[in-house]
């Protein structure tokens, strides 16, 4: 279903097959950010409401483990048609909601599928393994096994993709889950919630429960939840890994992120200004791999700059359900006047400011232009923290290793890129640079589904990475049996 400007709906959980109003939570309003108008109202779960959800989540799993891998596996095989069949509706709904471009939101949509094909393949990505022998008479084999009730608690800039990463791996290994996204974009993943129950899944191996930190934290204690996966900010995902842990649960956490784009002297300028600007401002900034920090690397700065401000320039804000928008919103008026400090700080710091996005009108939405500084320190506000926006800073330095260096000491680590036309440049900062993602002449270094999204330090609490092979892992145990026979 598509929204109408002036139609609002109140959101339902889906528990144990069932959809229903919440009882004795609160309700809380959802806005399009670019028209600044009410459009949805969502209730948020009580810790009761979190109980008998993963109660029903249990009773789920104890029969869902027990079907075939290859049956369970056909309920994605017909979850991933009805999402190719409604992926247009469901790019609009989240445009909607969360402000990005319609082809910003029609990419996330795929990339959604593509999560849901990889996970098709579960009859042979979670094989064990088995040696005959391994001593006299004795053989040996290795199986995976099901955890439980698992987990998704996602944000607010990716309400198709990133819950993508979690359920559709945790079902086809044999877990029931529960998902809990970002009060702000709930619309969405309700949407595909609908979609997985026209596909057949049986009542209680998904489940979606909207909330707060109430809901967070009633699903941190719960003994009946397993594994939690998590997608946010720093602090956050380090208070999950912490508590998580407490409890005894396993814990993928991702974080934020800082991430540096290195411009070399022998760079194709033209094709890396256009990569920097969609790294930069693309979805406005509002994502964990959106480049922040723009490194030119000795005499590159002047020509990339005055390129890179020129085209900057010339982007077009606005709604992004309006085919000519180029950058969207940012998703609540909170979080606008949070960047808008953020640019504000950077210039009483001594910045200098080459676009400043807070002179830009678009409407009545939350939106602030890209804005681009220079001559940024490392001691600076804008150097060090994760803004979330179109904010994109310029620290000059002089040769390779000073870029390398640079990006060593930040405490996050999730991507960066290089941009140059030197094997031997790219091969260095490639095998030198402390982040899981490395971009060679690319903006956003997304690992596609069967690779594992891998940042490191600040940027993610665990050992097992969301999606690819490390999803499998993450979603099961491992049995080692040994057998002789008298």
């Amino acid at each position: 279903m598509i929204l109408t400007e002036t139609a609002t709906e109140t959101l339902k959980f889906f528990v144990n097959g069932n959809w229903e109003f919440a009882g004795g939570g609160t309700m809380h309003d959802i806005t399009n950010p670019a028209l600044n108008r009410v459009i949805a109202r969502v209730p948020y779960a009580t810790a009761d409401d979190i109980d008998r959800t993963a109660r029903a989540a249990h009773e789920a799993f104890l029969k869902w483990r027990d079907v075939p891998v290859v049956d369970r596996v056909q309920v994605l095989y017909r979850y991933k048609d009805l999402l190719e069949k409604h992926a247009e509706v469901l790019a609009r709904t989240l445009t909607t909601e969360n402000g990005k471009t319609l082809d910003d939101a029609r990419a996330e949509i795929r990339r959604a599928i593509q999560m849901v094909e990889v996970s098709c393949g579960m009859p042979s990505l979670m094989m064990g393994q088995s040696l005959e022998n391994v001593s006299k008479g004795i053989d040996c084999h290795s199986i995976r096994q099901p955890l439980g009730v698992c987990v998704g608690i996602t944000p607010f800039n990716f309400p198709g993709m990133v819950p993508s990463w979690m359920y559709p791996f945790a079902i086809a290994c044999g877990n029931s889950f529960i998902l809990k996204p970002s009060e702000k974009v709930p619309m969405t993943p309700t949407r595909m919630a609908e979609l997985l129950e026209q596909a057949g899944l049986p009542a209680g191996v998904f489940n979606l429960v909207h909330g707060d930190k109430v809901a967070v934290d009633a699903l941190l204690r719960h003994p009946f939840v397993r594994a939690i996966s998590f997608v946010g900010s720093t602090p956050v995902a380090k208070y999950i890994y912490e508590n998580a842990a407490k409890y005894g649960k396993r814990v993928q956490a991702l974080g934020g992120a800082k991430n540096h784009l290195v411009v070399m002297p022998d760079a194709d300028l033209d094709k890396a200004t256009e990569a920097i600007i969609s790294s930069a401002f693309g979805a406005a900034g509002e994502r964990c791999l959106a480049g922040s920090v723009l490194v030119p690397v000795g005499k590159v700065a002047e020509p990339l700059l005055s390129l890179l401000v020129e085209k900057t320039r010339k982007i077009a804000v606005g709604d992004g359900a309006d085919s000519t928008t180029q950058m969207g919103p940012l998703v609540t008026a909170a979080h606008r006047q949070r960047v808008e400090g953020y640019v504000e700080k950077g210039i009483a710091e001594g910045a200098t400011p080459l676009c400043d996005g807070r002179q830009t009108s678009a409407g009545d939405g939350y939106f602030l232009g890209p804005t681009i500084f220079d001559h940024v320190t490392t001691g600076m506000t804008i150097a060090r923290e994760e803004i979330f926006g179109p904010v994109l800073s310029v620290i000059r330095v002089k040769d390779l290793d000073a870029a390398i260096d640079l990006v060593n000491h930040s405490p996050f680590g999730n991507t960066t890129s290089i941009f140059t036309a030197d094997g031997k440049s790219a091969r260095e900062y490639a095998a030198r640079v402390e982040a899981g993602m490395v971009g060679v002449n690319i903006g956003v270094a997304a690992p596609m589904a069967f690779f594992p999204f891998s940042g490191w330090k600040q940027s993610f609490f665990g050992d097992l990475h969301a999606h690819g092979r490390d999803a499998i892992a993450f979603y099961t145990e491992q049995k080692v049996i040994m057998s002789r026979w008298f």
